[in-house]
């Protein structure tokens, strides 16, 4: 019986064309992650208040329990243990009415209704805050993301995530809990 010889170069060829566009796809990977990183420390450092020259401890200090006594359950999840509401469901993403937007938990004035956009995302957007000084912002590395947080200054509370593909005049976008918010309407 004559045993055939199979040429196996194509074979040794595809696994070695496999192993080099893992390679490939891990280096861009490692560039990309790289460079959005860098993308968001220059949007905190250039668009929002230095948080290292701000006070970063809240001014008003509650106990979980004082805090679960003021907050309904959803808005404790989202304010103090930094939930997301589901897109699209919240109170104020579609809400055209003018106001001032403030905290739900401590009453601070935080978005202008002047400065709500549509995204599209479902989720109430703004392209400035009232005043950079009432919100704070920090790095969120959760659910394998590098995102910014904001949240209120007054109280700590987590109101949602800032980006960078808002209007402008800013080029930001707040986009906020509406479960964080409290719609005081302007008078007619």
């Amino acid at each position: 019986m004559k045993v055939e010889k199979t040429n196996l170069w194509p074979l040794v060829l595809f696994k070695t064309s496999k192993l080099f566009w893992v390679f490939i796809c891990f280096v861009l990977m490692l560039f990309g992650c790289t460079a959005q990183e860098k993308k968001f420390v220059t949007m905190k450092k250039e668009n929002t208040p230095n948080n290292s020259q701000l006070n970063m401890t809240p001014e008003i200090q509650k106990t979980e329990e004082e805090w679960k006594q003021i907050l309904t359950p959803e808005q404790y999840h989202i304010c103090r243990e930094k939930g997301t509401e589901r897109a699209f469901t919240g109170k104020y993403y579609n809400t055209k009415e003018k106001g001032v937007y403030k905290c739900v938990a401590c009453g601070n004035e935080l978005f202008s209704s002047d400065a709500k956009f549509d995204s599209g995302t479902g989720w109430p957007s703004f392209y400035s805050p009232i005043d950079s000084t009432k919100i704070m912002t920090q790095m969120d590395y959760s659910y394998g993301m590098t995102r910014v947080e904001v949240m209120c200054r007054r109280c700590g509370s987590h109101l949602g995530h800032v980006f960078e593909d808002g209007p402008k005049p800013t080029g930001l976008r707040y986009c906020i809990n509406s479960l964080s918010l409290k719609l005081e309407k302007n008078n007619p």
